[in-house]
C-alpha cells in the first residue's frame, strides 16, 4: 500500500511549496496532477507561476475533475502530488457531477494504491459564514471531503505561515 498524505491549510499558507517537497522526498521523478482551469488570465498567471517552480523531474497532467482515473492510471509507478483538492471539488460542484459519490470512490480506491498520493487542500471553515448558498454550500462540502481523505491518510499536515504542523 502506498503512503497517503494530506497537506491543508490557508491560503499563500505554504501548503504547494511544501508539498513539492515532501512528494520528491519520497522519489524522483515525481507526476504533478494539477486539478486547475485557466478560466481567465489571473488564473492562467497562477499556474504558470506553479509550473515554472518546479523543475525537470516532474511530470504534469492536467486533469480537472477524473481524479480517481488519472490516480488509477498513474499508479505502481512514482510519487503522484494532487493539487489541489478543492479545486476538484470546486470543477464537479461547477459541472453539477455528484462530488460526494466522487469522493466517496476516491476514499475507497486510496488504500489500495501502491505508489504514495500527496493530496493538497485548502481549509476553508476558518473564516465568516459565508454570505451566499452556493458558498456556504462549497465550504460544507470541502469540510467533508477534507475530512475523509485525513480520516484515511497516513499523515495530515496543516501549514501556517510557510510552517508545517503535524495534525495526523
Amino acid at each position: 500500500m502506498g503512503q497517503i498524505l494530506l497537506i491543508t491549510g490557508g491560503a499563500r499558507s505554504g501548503k504547494s511549496r511544501h508539498a513539492e517537497a515532501r512528494t520528491l522526498e519520497l522519489g524522483q521523478p515525481a507526476v504533478y496532477i494539477a486539478t486547475a482551469e485557466a478560466h481567465d488570465d489571473e488564473m492562467a498567471r497562477r499556474i504558470a507561476a506553479h509550473q515554472s517552480r518546479r523543475g525537470p523531474e516532474w511530470t504534469t497532467l492536467s486533469e480537472p475533475r477524473d481524479l480517481l482515473r488519472v490516480l488509477r492510471d498513474t499508479d505502481g509507478g512514482p510519487p503522484r502530488l494532487v493539487d489541489c483538492l478543492t479545486l476538484w471539488l470546486t470543477n464537479l460542484m461547477l459541472a453539477g457531477e455528484d462530488w460526494q459519490a466522487a469522493t466517496n470512490a476516491l476514499t475507497k480506491a486510496l488504500p489500495y494504491q501502491r505508489a504514495p498520493v500527496l493530496f493538497v487542500t485548502n481549509e476553508v471553515g476558518l473564516g465568516i459564514v459565508p454570505d451566499n448558498r452556493l458558498a456556504r454550500e462549497f465550504r460544507d462540502a470541502a469540510g467533508l471531503v477534507n475530512q475523509a481523505i485525513a480520516e484515511i491518510a497516513d499523515e495530515v499536515i496543516f501549514m501556517v505561515s510557510g510552517l508545517p504542523l503535524k495534525v495526523k
